[in-house]
């Protein structure tokens, strides 16, 4: 292992237990505020010898954990924590969503990757999103049943658990039926969404309204939520596996709430349930200085389009610019741009389109475009390169919403999971059933088909599955060793996100939580935003006097990450969110 793992720790100590009272206490304890001055909330660095999960909530935590203690492995651990997720977060993820999972088993050393992300319903053409002749707005599109895709995850999960599974399917699902019915606190990040009302579909939707706003009143912090109908569900899984999600009553649940919605009625059939597979795709990696940095290939553009960062930075010596200088904020942001200007062009399913995948991240291309970083102006618009074997298509942006939700776990094994999952805008479609929210994803096809005659790569067909920057990643050391797992939320900055977070403990030196706590700046090749009230403030006049057209924005991170190191395992939850990590 590289001397630059050798840090410090913070220890703390978790101590859990199955029960639901600790379950409930540690909900009941979310309430925490801010660090003066920063607007970010406070959060540890852990440690730990044996195992660890870092997830999005603490019961999600508890639930993946108690899994480990029982000798179950990394993919056990993801799915228990995934269900606990979808009970007490679930305006981000859950059954009615996707996910892309990375999946490294120690004892071989073979990484592969589950891809369970939505697909469009066989009926769906490219004019799936207009209204007569026109194209739909996105902020009318995402609410109802047209923007639903076949949910994956639950298909996803039990393709992972029958190859490297060791516990049994149904044990997996007991801590969130048992809370489920027993009731939760309802958390901070919950309750305040729900107030904002960003996701109109919510308040319109009869299971959804009566959830949220039981006797006509949003549900607020600290609440005590059930939810019987969800874990109904989970006992019909836990018995007969994927099968009773994909037919029988749940199934057709499902297709009657999407073709039947108030709402922007849709198309989804009892057919596309029952022909939804989960794809096992071979992990895109990439050299970067001594590391192999591996990612999920298409339909995530995430993986591709970080390693581009990563590879276009390469010939600058980053590890001697200050993390907090203009020098890496311009830096990074000129690379993000290049990077999201290929990926705007080229990244759809790839079993539609064909994405040059290996031109992409070739090492001679990306040192061509890195070396338009100095002279390339910095509120100009960066165009797309010409990688080998690139398709002659339109470029279209897609919206993205900064929800979802990422964990990574290490089992006892030293096996690895590196899963994001989402149900893409808060509270996806709003349209809710069987006690779980149905995702929008289908908002993340370009709502236009063709440009000025040109097709566009990540238009909407029959059973494709949409462009996602979801880039859950895994780091390798020279000698093959897994040094780093790590991941986030929030829509597009994903790739933004992860890229700073893999530079900042490769390059930089830092430790988990420091890397994960980092100030943020995003550019998606529209403009740069600066995490407000932090301080990359201090830079904005620098950087517009570059030429930078500039926002000060919240910049809603939520990664989640594992270091494997010399001295065990260190972990860190995105102190902007109400997640946290654990370990034995």
């Amino acid at each position: 292992m590289p001397s630059r793992f050798k840090h410090s720790f913070l220890a703390l100590s978790f101590c859990f237990t199955a029960s639901l009272t600790s379950f409930i206490a540690i909900a009941e304890q979310e309430t925490r505020e801010p660090e003066a001055g920063t607007g970010i909330y406070q959060q540890h660095l852990v440690t730990a010898q044996k195992y660890m999960v870092s997830a999005a909530h603490p019961l999600a935590v508890m639930a993946g954990q108690n899994i480990l203690a029982k000798g179950g492995s990394a993919v056990d651990a993801a799915i228990a924590t995934q269900l606990m997720l979808g009970l007490v977060e679930p305006q981000s993820s859950g059954l009615g969503g996707g996910a892309f999972m990375l999946y490294w088993q120690s004892s071989n050393q073979q990484l592969t990757s589950f891809d369970g992300r939505e697909k469009a319903p066989a009926a769906a053409t490219d004019k799936l999103f207009f209204d007569h002749d026109k194209v739909m707005d996105w902020r009318e599109a995402y609410v109802g049943g047209k923007s639903v895709g076949v949910p994956g995850v639950v298909a996803m999960m039990e393709k992972a658990h029958q190859q490297f599974g060791k516990l049994a399917w149904a044990d997996l699902f007991t801590d969130t039926i048992n809370t489920a019915i027993n009731g939760f606190a309802v958390s901070s990040r919950t309750a305040s969404q729900l107030e904002k009302g960003w996701n109109k579909g919510i308040a319109q939707f009869a299971q959804s309204r009566q959830y949220f706003y039981p006797h006509g009143q949003v549900v607020k912090q600290g609440d005590t939520l059930t939810n019987p109908a969800y874990a109904k569900t989970l006992e019909v899984i836990a018995s007969k596996g994927a099968a009773g999600f994909y037919s029988g009553e749940i199934a057709q649940e499902i297709a009657n709430t999407v073709q039947n919605a108030k709402i922007n009625p849709g198309q989804l059939q009892l057919s596309d349930l029952a022909n939804y597979q989960t794809v096992q795709r071979e992990p895109v990696c990439m050299l970067y200085r001594l590391y192999k940095v591996c990612g999920m290939a298409p339909p995530s553009s995430g993986g591709i389009a970080v390693m581009q960062i990563l590879g276009m930075l390469e010939q600058y010596d980053l590890a001697k610019v200050a993390p907090d200088s203009v020098q890496a904020t311009h830096l990074i942001s000129q690379a993000a741009k290049l990077a999201f200007a290929d990926r705007e062009l080229y990244m759809a399913d790839p079993d539609f389109v064909a994405v040059p995948v290996n031109g992409m991240i070739d090492r001679q291309y990306l040192a061509q475009r890195g070396k338009l970083i100095p002279s390339h102006k910095a509120g100009v618009k960066a165009q797309a390169g010409s990688p080998a074997l690139a398709p002659a298509v339109a470029a279209s942006e897609a919206i993205e919403f900064p929800n979802t939700s990422h964990l990574s776990i290490v089992d006892a094994q030293g096996n690895a999971v590196s899963m994001t999952t989402s149900i893409e805008n808060v509270f996806g479609s709003g349209l809710m059933v069987a006690g779980f929210l149905l995702n929008n994803q289908l908002t993340d096809f370009s709502l236009q088909p063709t440009v000025n005659g040109q097709m566009v790569a990540n238009k909407v067909q029959g059973n494709k599955r949409p462009r996602s920057s979801m880039a859950p990643m895994m780091v390798f050391d020279q000698h093959n060793n897994l040094v780093l797992v790590i991941g986030s939320p929030g829509g597009s900055r994903i790739i933004n996100y992860v890229a700073q977070t893999i530079i900042a403990v490769l390059d930089w030196r830092m430790n988990m939580l420091e890397a994960i706590a980092l100030p943020k700046f995003t550019h998606r090749n529209d403009y740069l935003a600066l995490e407000k009230d932090t301080a990359l403030q201090q830079q904005q006049a620098a950087l517009e006097k570059m030429g930078y057209k500039v926002q000060l924005q919240d910049l809603n991170s939520g990664l989640h990450g594992i270091m494997i190191t010399e001295q065990g395992l260190q972990g860190a939850a995105d102190p902007r969110r109400e997640g946290r990590a654990a370990g034995k």
